[in-house]
């Protein structure tokens, strides 16, 4: 696709990321969806209203009503979509940069489109064949105020709400100034736990701290755990579509941590567990302790849900899935990556024992990743011309899947472009944080040196 990555689509507001093009993708999806009524959500990023006033002019321009639902975490707008049974059009970059937007599209079933969906709906936008609706016909809108109620609602009726409450929990929360903060702290909350929070004001300008939940990030979430005695932290992105930990030491929980020890207890002989290309080897070995079947997809959540369709569609059991970022799907209760819920479900697992005993048995492996950027089309030619290079120079069958991935029994590195950003990223894990940092640093230097040359 040209214009829908791993994640949608995205960019730098005013530079690739315009007004005009939101309308045009509206238009499209419109036009595809023939629907009577669709949803327009966003998260608290500056550019949002101004995106989803032309995502709703674009729908209302083909025929289509508008659920308008303001500012809303990803999870809880997609759920309104399915429970309502209404097509999306979702403005938010995630976990990207303040000065980033983008445009995520899901289906009246609640679930991000299929690739193949996708793909019908960019080919509308490039050609530009849209609907037209006549000046009698065009949409209404509707502003919708419950929709975060509703989504907490669900929440704690999907959780084990009595288990969590005895626990007697408190837990350190920081939202990032994201959509999270409008849900999050009133769901922990009503699940019984004392609840306390930085960072929990919306604020598009992300001034706290960066908006991706990553250890450099969370230092304020650290201290706060440690000032408040709290039994655990928990950070989310953005559009809280993630949830990662900081365990009652002050520690940071590597997100392939986490997703290993809620893999654990979801995983029974039989199921199967999906994940991107750049999955840790801890789930690896969750899956083959468990007697699953472990999956791998190109990166991105887009990938891994059309495996995951595909997968049911085919009678098999998918009780978990996800990336080691924080992004973690459970199929079973909403095909979304969904922070609070994620947050809850390890809620369950420290209400039994302390959160860094969670994690204890994943925490024998040390990942190493390396950001890239370029400028232009040659430097990222060049750079993954290098990468092609050097897979097929190393001592190891490279997997082509998404990039080029590279096994070396207990260690493996990945070099891939992103599908969000113009960067290259590095991937590396081993047993050792030294040999994790040198496969890392020997791929990276390859590239460095293509994109100089460009």
């Amino acid at each position: 696709m040209k214009l829908f990555g791993s994640s949608g689509t995205r960019g730098v507001v005013g530079d690739g990321l315009t007004p005009e093009f939101v309308l045009r993708v509206a238009r499209a999806a419109g036009t595809v969806w023939e629907a009577d009524r669709a949803v327009v959500a966003r998260d608290t990023r500056t550019t949002g209203e101004m995106l989803s006033n032309a995502a709703t002019s674009g729908l209302q321009s083909v025929g289509v009503d508008v659920d308008r639902l303001g500012p809303t975490p990803t999870p809880a707008a997609v759920r309104y979509a399915g429970t309502h049974e209404r097509p999306g059009i979702l403005i938010t970059a995630s976990h990207n940069p303040p000065e980033y937007n983008g445009v995520k599209l899901v289906g009246a079933d609640g679930v991000e489109l299929s690739v193949a969906e996708l793909e019908r709906i960019e080919e509308h936008v490039l050609g530009e064949e849209f609907s037209t609706a006549a000046w009698d016909a065009v949409g209404d809108v509707r502003e919708v105020e419950t929709a975060n109620r509703e989504y907490v609602s669900d929440l704690l009726s999907a959780v084990d709400r009595e288990a969590i409450a005895a626990a007697d929990l408190t837990v350190a929360l920081d939202p990032g100034h994201g959509a999270g903060a409008l849900t999050s702290p009133e769901f922990f909350r009503e699940l019984g736990c004392e609840v306390v929070t930085v960072n929990a004001n919306p604020d598009g300008h992300f001034p706290g701290r960066d908006s991706e939940p990553v250890g450099s990030n969370l230092t304020d979430l650290k201290s706060l755990v440690a000032a408040a005695d709290a039994d655990v932290g928990i950070a989310h992105d953005g559009d809280a579509d993630r949830a990662v930990f900081v365990d009652e030491t002050g520690a940071f929980v590597p997100g392939e941590s986490s997703l290993a020890a809620l893999a654990a207890e979801a995983l029974e002989p039989g199921d199967t567990a999906v994940a991107a290309v750049n999955v840790s080897q801890r789930l690896v070995d969750v899956c083959q302790a468990a007697g699953a079947d472990l999956e791998l997809t190109p990166i991105g959540s887009t990938n891994i849900i059309t495996r995951i369709r595909e997968l049911r569609a085919a009678g098999e059991h998918v009780p978990i899935a996800g990336e080691g970022n924080g992004g973690v799907f459970f199929p079973p209760y909403w095909l979304v990556r969904d922070g609070a819920y994620v947050g809850a479900k390890f809620l369950e697992l420290v209400a039994e024992r302390p959160a860094s005993e969670v994690v204890a048995p994943y925490t024998d492996y040390e990942n190493v990743r390396v950001n890239l950027g370029y400028e232009s089309e040659a430097e990222l030619e060049a750079m993954l011309a290098a990468a092609r290079e050097y897979a097929e120079a190393a001592d190891a069958e490279p997997n082509t899947k998404d990039g080029y991935r590279l096994d070396y029994g207990d260690a493996w590195v990945l070099v891939r472009p992103s599908g969000t950003e113009p960067k290259v990223r590095v991937y590396a894990e081993s047993t050792s944080r030294a040999e994790a940092q040198e496969l890392a640093d020997e791929a990276a230097d390859a590239l460095r040196e293509a994109r100089e040359r460009a």
